[in-house]
C-alpha cells in the first residue's frame, strides 16, 4: 500500500482562479500577472484615460484570470487581462455592429488537412497580446 507522500505528487489539484482584483491582489503570482497585462498595455499604447463623455454611459473594465497548465497538470503561468465590461453596452446606444476576429473551428481544420496533404511544416504559438487597431 502506496503512503500518501508517494501519491500527492501524481494528484492534480484543482487551480482556483481569483474571484476579484482584491483577492488577486493578495497573491505575489496574481499580482505578477497583473503586472505585467498593464506593461504590455502601456509598451503598445492601447490605453488612454481620458474623460468620460457625460451624455453617453461609461464602459467599464474588470480583471479576467486564468490559470494555464502544463501537459502534466502543473500551472506553467498566470494569466491576467483587463477587459471592457462589454456586457454593459446596449446596441445602437452603445455600438452598432459587432465583430471578433475568430476563426471558425472547420477553417482551422481545412488548413491542417492542406499543409498535410501538401507536407507543409506547421509551427504553433503563444502571443502575449493582440490588439485589433495597433501600430
Amino acid at each position: 500500500m502506496r503512503n500518501l507522500n508517494e501519491i500527492y505528487p501524481t494528484c492534480n489539484f484543482c487551480q482556483l482562479e481569483p474571484e476579484d482584483s482584491n483577492e488577486a491582489m493578495n497573491k505575489v503570482a496574481w499580482k505578477k500577472a497583473m503586472q505585467d497585462e498593464i506593461t504590455i498595455i502601456k509598451k503598445n499604447a492601447t490605453l488612454e484615460l481620458t474623460e468620460g463623455p457625460s451624455e453617453k454611459p461609461v464602459i467599464g473594465v474588470k480583471w479576467v484570470y486564468k490559470t494555464k497548465l502544463n501537459l502534466d497538470g502543473f500551472v506553467q503561468k498566470n494569466k491576467a487581462r483587463l477587459v471592457a465590461k462589454g456586457y454593459s453596452q446596449q446596441p445602437g446606444v452603445d455600438f452598432n455592429e459587432t465583430f471578433a476576429p475568430v476563426a471558425r473551428l472547420y477553417t482551422i481544420r481545412t488548413l491542417i488537412a492542406l499543409a498535410a496533404q501538401k507536407g507543409w511544416k506547421l509551427h504553433q504559438l503563444d502571443v502575449k497580446s493582440v490588439f485589433l487597431i495597433g501600430y
